[in-house]
């Protein structure tokens, strides 16, 4: 892209607005490539450019155009102008002040997935391939996947924003299913990276885990149902704070709705006092959920939820923080220059505990260790997820591998019983995406290994 023309016509097209006004406007390139038993499936190489226009008038209500190209960016601006008009919303919207900032923020990369050839990531599929070909006569389905993604984006405000940013992702992801008999299981794995090619060729080991576990599937036993004290590895415990906390510290969820307020007050104490949650779209190296700034031009910081047990903070837009005074975190994010932001996570944790998580296992007598997440969802508080697989923990060791392990209950009551907080903290390395508002945006978890006591487990 010709930056500094692009600029230009953006900045004067900013011209026109009375009060508040941003424009993003970006130019996206995917590459995607899947084999499904060694067959080519998908080649699907996309390039989308556009832009939108956000408008607050003073007074008014949001207004919100886009555009598929630069040329239309004027009509766009004035669409914007004339939505922001037609609303008149029952209280002002204001705006958290924040300092302009003018800055370039870019991955950098030691070895660029463009120097790679679509050969080369063709072959490096069919030879993640040929290690499950006819490894085993139980399994019936191997997916291979390549996926990357570039992006340059620019973005600025009537207030002297400027901001021009370039991101690039590549995940490479597995799937295999078995079957004995009647049972068909599955496992998967993925691994993401913002930093270079060579990581995603040197997955052999990811690749064969995921061959044992679903071998390990076919082969276990339904987990008896009951109330467990439960072991979560370090990417269940992280998806868990995620999706079943996250959510609920994202402020939008929680400025309309006063039962929300109620149980997300600020001093609420949630759990032990080494239990540490926080969300930090900062982390560098970059990891899948850094964005440095967000879609409103806020820094992105280290902004923790819950501190020493109890909760200190929650996740905000400029507009969120403005309604209920208090601090914005910057995490304003969208899924594209054509979408408008929205309060979402970043990278979100648990903090490192100070249990030595060799010991973790110590003293259970009958339990269970639950790895990986296979699905799951919430309703407020209460939530229900599905482990990728399980072992039975016995006399404080390890046993048996379990299938079909659903962990539910109340959060609250959850983090209340969370007996242990390991030293061992990690971030998940795999390629997810959080979904809200039919938005997508790839985030990170992390955490280490967690004990919980009174887990109810759903089974046979």
């Amino acid at each position: 892209m010709d930056i500094m023309n692009i600029k230009d016509r953006l900045q004067d097209a900013l011209k026109k607005v009375e009060g508040f006004g941003e424009i993003r406007f970006g130019r996206r390139e995917v590459f995607s490539l899947r084999l499904r038993n060694g067959i080519p499936e998908t080649v699907n190489p996309i390039i989308d450019i556009g832009g939108s226009v956000e408008v607050l008038i003073p007074k008014h209500g949001w207004g919100f155009a886009t555009f598929n190209k630069i040329e239309d960016i004027e009509p766009a601006v004035q669409d914007a102008i004339d939505a922001s008009r037609a609303i008149i919303p029952d209280e002002p919207i204001e705006l958290v002040e924040v300092e302009p900032v003018s800055t370039e923020v870019k991955d950098e990369l030691d070895d660029d997935f463009h120097n790679h050839s679509i050969q080369e990531k063709y072959d490096l599929l069919v030879g993640y391939d040929s290690r499950i070909e006819g490894k085993d006569e139980r399994i019936v389905e191997r997916s291979l996947a390549y996926s990357e993604e570039f992006s340059d984006s620019f973005l600025l405000t009537t207030e002297g924003t400027d901001i021009f940013r370039s991101r690039s992702d590549a995940v490479i992801r597995c799937a295999v299913r078995a079957r004995k008999g009647d049972l068909v299981q599955s496992a998967h794995k993925s691994y993401a990276t913002r930093r270079s090619f060579g990581e995603i060729v040197n997955r052999n080991e990811m690749i064969d885990k995921v061959v044992q576990t679903a071998l390990g599937l076919v082969e276990s036993e339904t987990v008896k149902g009951g109330i467990y004290t439960v072991v979560l590895n370090p990417d269940l415990a992280g998806v868990f704070i995620h999706e079943a906390f996250g959510h609920l510290s994202e402020a939008d969820h929680i400025e309309e709705n006063p039962q929300a307020q109620e149980m997300m007050k600020i001093g609420r104490k949630f759990g032990p006092e080494f239990l540490n949650v926080f969300d930090d779209g900062s982390v560098l190296p970059a990891i899948r959920g850094t964005i440095v700034y967000d879609d409103e031009g806020v820094r992105a910081e280290k902004t923790y939820l819950i501190k020493e047990g109890v909760l200190v903070g929650r996740l905000h837009s400029r507009a969120t923080a403005a309604k209920l005074g208090e601090k914005t975190t910057g995490n304003a994010r969208a899924q594209s220059s054509q979408h408008f932001p929205i309060v979402r996570m970043t990278n979100t944790a648990i903090e490192k505990g100070p249990h030595p998580a060799k010991n973790i296992f110590d003293g259970i007598k009958l339990g269970v260790y639950a790895i990986d997440a296979y699905g799951g969802q919430t309703q407020l508080e209460n939530f229900s997820f599905s482990a990728g697989y399980a072992y039975m923990i016995r006399d404080g060791k390890i046993a048996e591998m379990v299938r079909d392990v659903v962990l539910q209950g109340n959060l609250f009551q959850t983090l209340a019983n969370i007996e242990q907080v390991g030293d061992d903290f990690v971030w998940d390395s795999s390629g997810g995406y959080c979904g809200k508002g039919g938005q997508r945006v790839p985030t990170s978890e992390g955490s280490p290994h967690i004990r919980i006591k009174n887990v109810m487990i759903a089974g046979k």
